[in-house]
């Protein structure tokens, strides 16, 4: 095994992918694969996890689907039930799931605003508490990667109550990383920037698009591949052992760019 295989490869571990049927975390379940890791696609539409199952199985990995709901608890524990039952154990949570919109502060809707929260926070809420509980009980040396935002760090425009759920991550990311360092479960947060997805393609207006690229110092929009580097540095347990509570922001520079 040379050096890098032994610092990143994932061999032997499972790696459930919360959001694994959407456009950023699916090439992420990809890249978990392909350093050995056995994939769990959780989402609610297994019509578009077949293809990132086939591409993993076409590369010799290993990936399955489970359906769950999780913004509901019970299904939450039923998920981790399955996997258990089917993989034998689990070793790190991605909480990837996102929905956004781009009503006007003062046009939206309660009910808007409740999908919004339950999708984007309290997911990640119920899925830390479930899979933490596991973690902590059986003495694994867990990894949860919670994909953040930069509207969790930068206030943004036009997405109000998704910078709001995407802040919400921040903190508790924060939170549980301090409250169970010592027992070696660890909580990252990845922050991607600009990357066009299923979740954000409606709020990409042309006048909108060119101020992005006006405040992105690469000038483009990211690819998904390129989320992979972080994804795997945060998974694997040697290679960011000392690392929790850490935030790695993949965004072209745009955070740091001012005038």
């Amino acid at each position: 095994m040379s050096y890098i295989d032994s610092i990143f490869s994932l061999e032997g571990k499972t790696v459930a992918v919360i959001g694994g049927t959407g456009e950023l975390c699916g090439t992420m379940a990809e890249g978990l694969s392909k350093a050995r890791a056995e994939v769990v696609i959780v989402g609610r539409n297994e019509d578009k996890a077949k293809s990132r199952i086939a591409n993993i199985e076409d590369s010799g990995g290993k990936a399955y689907f489970l359906e769950a709901d999780v913004t509901k608890k019970d299904s939450i524990e039923s998920l981790l039930t399955e996997i258990i039952k089917q993989s034998g154990k689990c070793d790190v949570l991605v909480n990837g799931a996102g929905i956004n919109s781009a009503t006007p502060f003062l046009e939206v809707p309660e009910e808007e605003f409740d999908k919004i929260f339950e999708t984007n926070s309290k997911a990640v809420f119920v899925t830390c508490q479930v899979f933490g509980k596991y973690f902590l009980k059986n003495n694994i040396s867990a990894s949860i990667i919670n994909v953040g935002s930069m509207s969790g760090i930068i206030p943004l425009s036009r997405v109000f109550t998704y910078s709001m759920t995407k802040a919400a991550v921040h903190n508790i990311s924060k939170n549980l990383a301090r409250e169970w360092a010592k027992q070696g479960v660890r909580v990252n947060t990845l922050v991607p920037g600009f990357f066009p997805a299923e979740q954000n393609r409606k709020v990409l207006t042309e006048d909108r698009v060119a101020s992005i690229m006006g405040h992105t110092p690469m000038q483009r929009f990211g690819d998904s591949e390129e989320l992979i580097g972080a994804t795997l540095f945060f998974a694997s347990e040697k290679a960011s052992s000392f690392v929790t509570g850490a935030e790695i922001v993949v965004d072209g520079g745009y955070a740091s760019m001012t005038i």
